[in-house]
């Protein structure tokens, strides 16, 4: 009966917490496609913006908020069958994958890369490209259920956060 009870329980709580979604405070990622740039920002402030690569084309990198739902060190690369940690994996040193487009975190992510001279172009099939260092900073630091924004704004991270819910004023912000 107890496990009957629980599993109840567990079915009817939510992954994230009640309320608005992020509250102040919590980590959110903010991705502009206009810039090829991403913001970390989390205790209501930016923690760091990063250069990244964003779609060849661009319909290829969905925009819209996702949760993140999956993460993954030294990914497996299935497409072409190449080993995680393996130099050849374009997919670098970790994997932060997303439900665009109604998938499972396992075809949009954020990841790292084996070309580093690509990061700030438009270069990918969809995903975000960042440097392995950052990837495993970003990868090390969010939580899973963190908001992913996907954007082409031309209005500075602050106000896109202030927009969204996750800052609640503007700062000085760092810039790497």
């Amino acid at each position: 009966m107890r496990f009957f009870l629980c599993s109840i329980l567990l079915m009817l709580s939510p992954l994230w917490p009640l309320g608005e979604n992020p509250l102040p405070g919590d980590p959110y990622v903010i991705i502009n496609k206009a810039s090829n740039q991403l913001a970390y920002i989390v205790d209501n402030q930016v923690e760091g913006i990063y250069q990244v690569a964003t779609g060849k084309t661009d319909d290829l990198t969905p925009e819209g908020e996702f949760s993140i739902t999956v993460k993954a060190a030294n990914p497996y690369y299935r497409k072409k069958n190449i080993e995680g940690g393996a130099p050849e994996n374009p997919l670098g040193a970790r994997w932060i994958g997303f439900d665009a487009e109604g998938t499972d975190g396992r075809i949009y992510g954020i990841h790292g890369t084996n070309r580093d001279e690509l990061i700030g172009e438009f270069v990918s099939n969809g995903c975000i490209r960042m440097h392995n260092q950052e990837v495993i900073h970003l990868f090390d630091s969010i939580p899973l259920g963190t908001k992913v924004l996907i954007t082409k704004d031309s209005r500075s991270f602050e106000d896109i956060a202030i927009e969204h819910k996750a800052l609640t004023k503007k700062q000085d912000v760092p810039v790497q």
